[in-house]
């Protein structure tokens, strides 16, 4: 990334944030770099996932992983590389996939004599072995995933953990009997997203379908989850794919039925991205720095004793006990001389730990601390003998005030829209329009090239009937609306 794609690195003699989350490109950077979240590389839009960062990817996965084992889901790899000639068989996805792909041409000095694309997504490799392995309904069903990186190249400003050219993710790939047992997968799979993004991240987001034009590409119909930003642009989390018998018809992936005639597989593609970390970064950091969710964060609680050199040997004994005693939150101990307590504030909020605890004269004479919530930075004077009965309880109390922060957020920039100038109005000041329209794909380019760029993000399920039943007009066209949908900007 360079200062011709606009993104300049911050300083580097200045430890704190310079900017205000207000202005949030600036800030955002600065907050992944100073925070030790991720660094720059030399290959252009590809970025490095610090300790930090992919220790809670790890978090995350773990925590997914386990719910997907629960429902029959088993983990396989498939290769990083994929011939031309599998890429084509699929003429819908390779379109929408087309601008993308990064091919591998050469091997030392010789050419190769097919390219190979390094896999933007993975179902041109999967496939012909689905082909092979499915043969009768008692092969079925085939529920599989990985846990991979892919590479997609086709823009020209990422953006750290949003919008980067490689990312990590999940891939489930799973065939079916019937197009029941397929489409009841759908609930399965977004809940187990949506009580990720909740439980573990704090994140809430709104689910819906994506119109036909929207949908990914080779799919029959696309799900996603969708997340506010505090610049007011939308951006997609977890997906969920019905993809019909499109890649089955595409690969030939057929069985024998029961009744011994011969049937395509029904199939479903979903995924959760590294991108949820940005996400969660952005949403719930403030002009301090980094505020990580509890439950992500691998210190917990960070200790600062304050002492002079008369008291130095009493606080410090009584820190090193309590860091003993809180050994379950995985406490770090600041015990340096040649920094000051406010300057150790400062760089502990930089970096996110979620509950900081201080210990001075006073507090040891009344055998007690004061603690102070990273998300709120309320003090609060606890006992030391009630420590570890009160900091689970605090970390809990946090996670639900970030959650209900960041839900207060994203429902203060939905607003409803009516008509096309009312959605602009709402585009304009950097919120997201939910606004009836038809199911035609010319009339949603007509209303991103009339608000500036803003697409539709989906159709929430609670709605979808809604603007038929109450006789609503497409904003655009004025002929009878298909559904609700939310409309805006996004990355």
């Amino acid at each position: 990334m360079t200062k011709k794609e606009g993104k300049e690195k911050p300083q580097k003699n200045i430890v704190g944030l310079t900017v205000k989350k207000e202005n949030f490109s600036e800030w955002f950077q600065q907050l992944i770099i100073k925070s030790e979240l991720a660094d720059y590389t030399a290959v252009s839009g590809c970025m490095v996932f610090r300790q930090k960062s992919y220790a809670m990817w790890e978090k995350i996965k773990d925590y997914v992983d386990k719910k997907l084992r629960k429902i029959g889901i088993k983990n396989v790899y498939f290769p990083l590389l994929i011939p031309e000639k599998f890429l084509i068989k699929e003429k819908e996805h390779v379109k929408g996939f087309a601008p993308e792909v990064a091919w591998v041409t050469h091997t030392g000095d010789s050419k190769l004599n097919e390219r190979l694309a390094i896999r933007p997504t993975s179902e041109a490799i999967m496939y012909p072995s689905y082909k092979k392995w499915i043969r009768s309904y008692r092969d079925l069903p085939l529920k599989l995933n990985q846990w991979n990186n892919v590479v997609r190249w086709e823009f020209k400003n990422p953006v750290l953990f949003l919008r980067t050219r490689e990312f990590l993710w999940n891939e489930g790939h799973t065939a079916f009997a019937s197009e029941k047992e397929a489409i009841k997968e759908k609930n399965q799979i977004l809940k187990i997203y949506q009580e990720t993004l909740k439980e573990l991240m704090a994140l809430p987001g709104f689910t819906g379908r994506k119109t036909q034009k929207e949908k990914f590409a080779g799919a029959k119909n696309s799900w996603s989850i969708e997340h506010i930003l505090p610049n007011g642009k939308a951006i997609q989390g977890p997906d969920f794919h019905d993809d019909g018998q499109n890649f089955a018809k595409a690969y030939n992936i057929k069985f024998l039925n029961k009744n011994e005639k011969e049937k395509y597989v029904w199939q479903n593609t979903w995924a959760i991205t590294t991108r949820m970390l940005g996400i969660m970064y952005a949403i719930h950091s403030d002009d301090k720095g980094l505020i990580i969710p509890p439950k992500l964060a691998e210190n917990k609680v960070i200790i600062i004793p304050i002492f002079s050199k008369k008291d130095k040997e009493k606080i410090l004994r009584e820190a090193k006990k309590i860091k003993k005693g809180l050994n379950s939150f995985n406490p770090i101990l600041d015990e340096r001389e040649d920094y000051s307590p406010g300057w150790k504030f400062n760089e502990w909020e930089l970096k996110g730990i979620p509950l900081r605890i201080e210990i001075g004269p006073k507090d040891l004479k009344n055998k007690s601390v004061k603690a102070v919530k990273r998300n709120d930075n309320k003090k609060l004077n606890i006992k030391i003998s009630q420590l570890k009965k009160k900091i689970p309880k605090l970390l809990e109390q946090m996670h639900e005030e970030l959650y209900k922060k960041a839900e207060n957020l994203m429902k203060s920039k939905m607003k409803k829209a009516e008509t096309l100038e009312e959605a602009i109005k709402i585009i304009k000041a950097k919120e997201i329009a939910l606004a009836p329209i038809c199911n035609k794909s010319l009339c949603e380019d007509y209303i991103k090239e009339k608000t500036g760029g803003a697409k539709v993000l989906n159709i929430p399920e609670n709605l979808e009937k809604k603007a038929r039943h109450k006789n609503k007009l497409c904003i655009w066209c004025k002929k009878p609306a298909s559904y609700y949908v939310y409309i805006g900007k996004s990355y």
